[in-house]
């Protein structure tokens, strides 16, 4: 079986308005947030896990590569395109159900097509008392997807691997796993305990091109009966390593229970507004005195954060407690707002500006998304912030490829020590400044011991010669970094031959899982696998 017979055996199984050909649609597709030159042959959209199967069986018949996409919002790590040239996509957003939910046991079972905001609105419309966790991206992006990446969030459940098991897996052969107790056909536990019984594999299948995956389990998080945000600034970055020493005791004993954002000045003032052109005079990047000035006006400092306290307003007033004692004298402000401050907030903010010069009306717009982020609420408006140079402002619907956003991410992790989130900002910050880019940089205090880093590449790709002066930093980071010992939790489709400095038996265990699973390389070629 050729390439074309391929296509029509796939038209065959799906119709064919669900096997798209067209060269718009498949240019479209190879639009990414970074220059991209790979082609895409189709793009197949079946509706359930039997097509996939059939989809998966007809291109391993047929030597055609297939590169599986969830809602395709994978924006910073290339988006819709594939690693490899010459693949058609999988796109999955039509297996789009939710199909268990568990208000008792606080699980749902979705499929990978179930975005953030169609579980919030789920859960909202059956009064459920059970919060998801949501991430800063756009509402309209995969909770499987997501997970899969091993991607983070806001809440106690912040990091989702953590909280998912029961995979349902489309191995490259057409052939169904299911994880976990799920293995076994009567199996009540399979949605609430992770491990089954035998060597756990949930993991071979994330961040990796062994299966695709048609369900998942998300464990969510049983409402509080009280809520309440912190947030804090520091003067400068000399400070950063006792912030970050001061915070971890509080996350190791459980006081802090949520990840914390620690974002710079940088990270802040694009979370608020587009690159200020006007008073910047035009100049990239950023100058300093301009700087100043807003966060001057807007009151952050060198370094922001933000996290939440959950449970008893006993035990949130506890750990509100324990938490002015860790940061006093460390930490140039620190507020606690609940949902009562917050409407406060809103009517006095006018007066407010206009008493102290603070824009308080400006710093609600960045503080509610985020103070809804940390109780599950998805939000759009974290996205803006890839528009931070861009020209024109963000349309009412975002589509970062589409608007030519310029967008690349490098996500290092780290052990949870001041003096290596001191040399994180040390290295990225002089490396930024050679190309000409402002050092977006957000610090997550993500589990008790880990600390996980997102630098923010932001530019518009509409400049000419943006696109490869971007690539050129990106890569130097990656470099500066990995020779310091700190490796990226993910990788992006430009970036997978990072892989080629693991150890050898390790890489060899992976190629013998692959040969085993996908003798003829068929799915995701060069997906998280050593060139």
């Amino acid at each position: 079986m050729n390439q074309l017979t391929a296509q029509e055996a796939w038209q065959q199984l799906l119709g064919k308005e669900y096997v798209l050909t067209d060269t718009a649609v498949r240019q479209d597709a190879e639009q990414a947030t970074f220059l991209s030159h790979q082609k895409i042959l189709a793009i197949l959209r079946p509706e359930n896990c039997q097509q996939v199967q059939e989809c998966l069986k007809i291109a391993h018949q047929s030597n055609t590569p297939l590169y599986p996409i969830s809602a395709g919002k994978n924006w910073g790590y290339g988006s819709r395109v594939p690693v490899e040239d010459g693949c058609a996509l999988l796109d999955l957003s039509r297996l789009n159900h939710i199909v268990d939910f568990n208000e008792e046991l606080a699980y749902v079972t979705v499929e990978p097509g179930v975005t953030q905001r169609q579980l919030y609105e789920f859960l909202q419309k059956q009064n459920s008392q059970l919060w998801m966790d949501a991430t800063g991206s756009t509402p309209d992006s995969s909770l499987v997807g997501n997970t899969l990446e091993r991607g983070f969030g806001h809440t106690p459940y912040g990091d989702r691997f953590a909280n998912c098991c029961g995979l349902e897996v489309v191995l490259p052969t057409g052939e169904m796993i299911h994880t976990g107790m799920g293995s076994f056909p009567n199996a009540k536990a399979a949605p609430v305990y992770r491990w089954g019984v035998g060597a756990y594999l949930d993991g071979l299948f994330t961040q990796s091109n062994f299966g695709v995956i048609t369900k998942m389990t998300i464990w969510l998080m049983p409402a509080p009966e009280y809520f309440q945000s912190f947030y804090f600034s520091i003067e400068s970055d000399r400070s950063l390593p006792e912030l970050i020493n001061a915070l971890r005791p509080l996350r190791l004993n459980g006081t802090i229970k949520s990840a914390v954002h620690v974002g710079n000045n940088y990270k802040v003032l694009s979370s608020i507004r587009q690159y200020p052109w006007e008073e910047a005079e035009g100049v990239t990047p950023l100058p300093a005195k301009t700087m100043e000035y807003f966060a001057k006006s807007w009151d952050f400092g060198a370094w922001s954060g933000s996290g939440g306290l959950y449970g008893t307003r006993k035990q949130v007033a506890e750990a509100r407690r324990l938490i002015k004692q860790a940061l006093k004298g460390k930490v140039r402000k620190l507020q606690f707002l609940d949902d009562c401050k917050i409407k406060l907030a809103e009517k006095i903010a006018k007066q407010y500006q206009q008493i102290t010069g603070t824009n308080l009306p400006e710093m609600l717009k960045l503080i509610k998304p985020v103070y809804g982020l940390m109780q599950g609420i998805p939000t759009a408006t974290q996205l803006k912030s890839a528009y931070w140079r861009k020209k024109s402002p963000p349309p009412e619907q975002m589509n970062l490829d589409r608007d030519g956003c310029g967008l690349i991410w490098c996500a290092p992790v780290a052990p949870l020590e001041g003096k290596c989130a001191d040399e994180l900002n040390e290295i990225i910050t002089h490396t930024v400044a050679k190309y000409g880019f402002e050092p977006l940089i957000s610090l997550t205090l993500l589990t008790e011991r880990c600390l996980s880093c997102i630098v923010t590449i932001a530019y518009d790709r509409h400049i000419s010669g943006e696109d490869e002066k971007a690539m050129n930093c990106y890569k130097d980071i990656l470099e500066q970094l990995t020779d310091s010992g700190y490796y990226p939790y993910r990788l992006g489709i430009h970036s997978m031959e990072m892989l080629n400095s693991a150890e050898t038996s390790y890489q060899e265990l992976l190629d013998n899982i692959k040969q085993a699973l996908d003798s003829k390389g068929i799915l995701a070629p060069g997906r998280y696998l050593k060139n």
